[in-house]
């Protein structure tokens, strides 16, 4: 199952993505961990938005797109995977089309903006391994150490206050046209705020047709 999670900045995209790659067993996709990732490496691609970067531009939709082409071209892909961070522009959501990447599916988590701003003031992130946490609703089982690989976990500068409400005005005009571009094609799921992690885990396996 070909899977793209859809939804605004601290939505909860990465946290059911990361269920979801569980119960599926299909990997999940993260544009930003393997932006870092291939930086770090510094491949010739991540040496390209490298570039891009460090003059304070945005890497552009063919790096981008080249980047996740490679990446499903992997084994662990074979089966399925999950999209997260891709696409964020009807300009990407046509690429990948051009590239001949086609989805079973696009989960559209619907949460308000007010709550979106509550959730991320207690966001962290593992430095390291790009992994998600919440102080309050997904906390480590050591406070301020990653689960997974035992670095730091972190506040992202682009969850604070200020850079939120930018980050929501970008995503209503650039990305939630999204929501009608995949509805046309018929693979919208639509699935509104539950109130909690394993509630939204439970909605999404049901528009998706799969045992709770």
């Amino acid at each position: 199952m070909n899977l793209i999670m859809l939804g605004a900045p601290g939505a909860g995209k990465g946290t059911q993505a990361a269920v979801l790659n569980q119960r599926l067993g299909i990997p999940t996709i993260s544009t930003g961990n393997i932006l870092r990732a291939a930086i770090k490496d510094g491949t010739p691609t991540g040496l390209k938005a490298k570039e891009y970067m460090d003059n304070g531009q945005l890497v552009p939709d063919a790096v981008i797109i080249g980047i996740i082409r490679e990446r499903l071209q992997a084994e662990d892909c074979q089966n399925g995977y999950i999209l997260d961070g891709v696409p964020r522009t009807i300009g990407q959501a046509e690429a990948l089309e051009e590239a001949g990447i086609r989805f079973d599916a696009v989960i559209d988590l619907e949460v308000a903006d007010e709550a979106i701003m509550e959730r991320m003031s207690g966001r962290r992130v593992c430095e390291s391994c790009g992994a998600s946490y919440h102080i309050v609703a997904i906390p480590p089982k050591k406070e301020g150490v990653c689960d997974v690989c035992g670095s730091a976990l972190v506040q992202r500068a682009d969850d604070t206050p200020e850079t939120v409400r930018s980050r929501l005005t970008v995503y209503h005009e650039q990305t939630e046209p999204l929501k009608a571009f995949y509805s046309q094609r018929g693979l919208l799921r639509t699935v509104p705020d539950q109130g909690s992690m394993e509630a939204t885990t439970a909605a999404i396996l049901e528009v998706l047709g799969q045992k709770k």
